[in-house]
């Protein structure tokens, strides 16, 4: 799929180093629509392995900013699979109604290790801690209160 980056090099920052990285959210920081790019490929795969589920993985402190994670974008998705594809296959978003913060205490109790993910738009060795994505984490460890083990640059 890395002919994405030549498709939306004009629009995103995440894409093209030329467009400013913004802190906070704003226009460059989206990939129009890249949401309905991965479920649409997870959709096919899916339909070829004769799973019956998807999951996605939209949480609730993104609703506000990202049409593209929103419950009626992917029922609407999920329609449209079970048309295209002639199946009953199913598109679940688990998080979808609740925080980031609420996430972690989830993940907390999970043992999830927080260490080893990943929410910087940079590809780096560390997170910048300045990207919107880092802010957000930052304000979701706080918020959930739990120690955030993220190795930021700043």
């Amino acid at each position: 799929m890395s002919c994405l980056g030549e498709i939306f090099s004009g629009v995103s920052s995440l894409v093209n180093r030329d467009i400013k990285m913004t802190p906070a959210f704003s226009q460059p920081i989206i990939v129009p629509f890249r949401n309905a790019i991965f479920l649409s490929v997870a959709v096919a795969h899916a339909s070829g392995i004769g799973a019956e589920k998807i999951f996605y993985g939209a949480q609730g402190s993104d609703v506000p900013f990202y049409p593209d994670c929103r419950k009626e974008f992917y029922q609407s998705l999920e329609k449209a699979a079970q048309l295209g594809t002639d199946t009953k296959i199913q598109i679940e978003a688990p998080f979808s109604a609740i925080t980031k913060a609420e996430l972690l205490k989830l993940g907390e109790k999970l043992s999830v290790p927080f260490e080893l993910t990943w929410s910087c738009y940079f590809d780096q060795e560390k997170h910048c801690g300045k990207c919107e994505s880092c802010i957000n984490r930052k304000k979701a460890f706080k918020e959930a209160n739990i120690t955030d083990p993220t190795d930021y640059m700043e």
